[in-house]
């Protein structure tokens, strides 16, 4: 079955930086488009980056030119760099693989940027 796993979250200050990974299995990972989601409480989900098959990259306003979104197809792994975080960004972070008119979901990352 497909299964999508997130690592990388944590706590972090405001100003730094994290890289969440996604492990994904059960797909044929190179044709899927692979994205980031993120709901922070009491929100609901918003994207925050997504990046194509053929590597085209598109981001929420709010993270543009701070996060930043690539993919592994050898290892069918999908990243996301987030440096000068937000308090704002706080959130559980979800890996997304779109494809076959199918989505399929991680667990979720906590991300928590505090001081």
């Amino acid at each position: 079955q497909v299964q999508l796993v997130e690592s990388g979250g944590g706590l972090v200050q405001p100003g730094g930086s994290l890289r969440l990974s996604c492990a994904a299995s059960g797909i044929i990972f190179s044709v899927y488009t692979m994205g980031w989601y993120r709901q922070a409480p009491g929100k609901q989900r918003e994207l925050v980056a997504t990046v194509t098959r053929g590597g085209s990259a598109n981001y929420a306003d709010s993270v543009k030119g701070r996060f930043t979104i690539s993919r592994d197809n050898a290892k069918k792994t999908v990243y996301l760099q987030m440096n000068s975080l937000k308090p704002e960004d706080t959130a559980v972070y979800y890996c997304n693989a779109r494809g076959f008119k199918l989505d399929h979901w991680g667990q979720g990352t906590q991300v928590t940027v505090s001081s």
